[in-house]
Parts: C-alpha cells; sequence; structure tokens
C-alpha cells in the first residue's frame, strides 16, 4: 500500500475511499443532470436515500426527488451542465427553452450556483444537503426583483 493512500483517518476513511466516494457523486450529478440519464437515480441512490434540502420546490422525498428535479431542469434547458468546484461547491447551467417554474422559455442561459454535501455508504449515496440559490435563479427568471 502506498504511504498516505491506505491510512485511515479519525472517521476511518482512507484517500482511496476518499477519492472513490468524490468520483461517485460527480459521476453521479454528470449522467444524472448534464446527461439528462433519469436512470442514474436508481444506479446511484439507495432506495432509502434521505434529501434533507429538496433541490426544488414540490419536489417529493427520497430519490424521486432528485429524478423529479432532473427532469424538470433538463426539460426547461435541454443542455443543462453541472460543473463541481472541489466536489462540495457547484455552477449548474443551460439554456432556457421551455416553461420552468411557470416562466415561458426566454431562451437566456440561466445559471445556479449551490453547495452539495452528500454522504455515501458502500457504492450508494444515502444522505444529501444542500443549498442553491434559488432566489438568483428566480431572479433570472423574472419572478423576483433583483
Amino acid at each position: 500500500m502506498e504511504p498516505g493512500t491506505g491510512d485511515p483517518d479519525a472517521s476511518g476513511m482512507t484517500t482511496d475511499d476518499t477519492a472513490r466516494n468524490k468520483q461517485l457523486v460527480d459521476t453521479f450529478i454528470q449522467e444524472l443532470f448534464s446527461k439528462g440519464d433519469l436512470d442514474a437515480v436508481d444506479r446511484y441512490l439507495d432506495p432509502d436515500f434521505v434529501h434533507h434540502d429538496p433541490p426544488v420546490p414540490g419536489a417529493p422525498d427520497g430519490p424521486e426527488g432528485f429524478r423529479y428535479a432532473a427532469a424538470m431542469v433538463r426539460r426547461a434547458c435541454p443542455d443543462w451542465h453541472s460543473e463541481l468546484h472541489q466536489l462540495v461547491g457547484f455552477t449548474a447551467g443551460g439554456t432556457h427553452r421551455a416553461e420552468l417554474l411557470g416562466v415561458a422559455a426566454t431562451g437566456n442561459t440561466l445559471t445556479l450556483p449551490g453547495i452539495n454535501i452528500f454522504r455515501v455508504r458502500g457504492d450508494m449515496i444515502v444522505e444529501r444537503w444542500g443549498c442553491v440559490d434559488l432566489a438568483g435563479l428566480m431572479h433570472q427568471l423574472g419572478l423576483i426583483p433583483g
């Protein structure tokens, strides 16, 4: 074992575990939101997944909340893509080509910065805490003043 890669930290995690978990989360986000593969929910989220902060208003609990959010965003912005920053912070965006949150397509590019924290157990994501700039998105859509 290489020094520093296999030695567990205080939580019992090794750098190999951390790298594997980061890759799992990145792959999930890219497949679900950037590629629009709604089946990624079934491959990466534990059936008992807990969504502490639903990604969009009205999203159902559990894994279906992610499927709901991705379907809504990809329908409105088919070129939606996510760029992970340090795997905690991200900026996502796409061209507004269909109705989103009651607003007809504008053709404008929308951006949505946010923070996600995921808990992984084995090969599945079991929890998410997060915050997205929903007020900023609503401003871009003209729903609230700037």
